[in-house]
């Protein structure tokens, strides 16, 4: 399925972006992967780059560039418990200017996957605070996430919100090069870093939990993210796939008055 195809994945060194490596590698394709820790599976290629750092996330542009990849998995990503700022900048501006960054240089039909969230849901109702993060910048995270009221009890659910809706958004950007953007949307995943949600979404979380036969595993999410970086996946553009056990559908359900 991606035999000879050369995909970049960020955040390989634990949970869904580790399940990646191995899901892309067993369909033939090669991987090079980004993280800040060092990964414990065996690679193509490796960097290791803190996404926070915004010279460190240019010299990795420059150097990925040179391959000329076939796909770009944005997984890398921080739980709402760290800091809002390091939330915005990490799970939103760094994963943008990296994909924009390596646009020029991705082979003609290439897939851009983003790893969303079942948190994006309800981007609709911010969208004022989304087109203002549009031409967001590192620089200018703080002073957003005062003016916007970006806290730590909602940064990782706007981060989602305005990934799903840059997702959409970009449906057709490439499409003159057949190059495609789209995003999985994961419900509560067993990570390490799931007590980080638990913890940080509280009463929402555990009624969710609650509602869910089980949590998700990076097993069930990687399978997603390495068909959207197949050819198998190409008419698929600005899709957001909710991998999330049935809750998305248990929301929209629910919410309009089905059971």
């Amino acid at each position: 399925m991606l035999k000879g195809k050369t995909i970049i994945v960020t955040g390989v060194s634990s949970g869904i972006g580790q399940e990646t490596v191995r899901q892309v590698r067993a369909a033939g394709g090669r991987v090079i992967g980004v993280d800040r820790n060092p990964p414990s599976i065996e690679l193509d290629g490796f960097h290791q780059v803190d996404l926070t750092d915004e010279a460190a996330v240019d010299a990795l542009i420059n150097t990925l560039k040179e391959l000329k990849a076939d796909g770009l998995a944005n997984i890398a990503g921080v739980p709402p418990t760290a800091p809002p700022e390091m939330v915005v900048t990490v799970n939103l501006v760094a994963l943008k200017r990296l994909t924009l960054g390596l646009i020029d240089s991705l082979a003609d039909g290439a897939s851009i996957v983003n790893l969303a969230s079942l948190a994006g849901i309800g981007w609709e109702d911010e969208i004022a605070k989304i087109k203002v993060a549009e031409t967001l910048t590192y620089d200018g995270v703080g002073d957003f996430c005062k003016a916007q009221g970006i806290t730590l009890e909602n940064s990782y659910f706007f981060t989602k919100q305005a990934l799903v809706a840059w997702t959409l958004q970009n449906r057709w950007t490439w499409r003159d090069r057949g190059i495609r953007m789209n995003a999985v949307s994961p419900g509560p995943v067993d990570t390490p870093i799931l007590k980080d949600f638990l913890e940080t979404l509280g009463e929402r979380a555990e009624e969710d939990m609650r509602t869910m036969d089980r949590a998700g595993t990076p097993q069930d999410i990687a399978p997603v993210v390495t068909f959207l970086l197949s050819p198998a996946s190409a008419w698929l553009r600005g899709t957001n796939i909710a991998c999330d056990g049935g809750m998305r559908a248990h929301i929209d359900t629910t919410s309009n008055g089905f059971t």
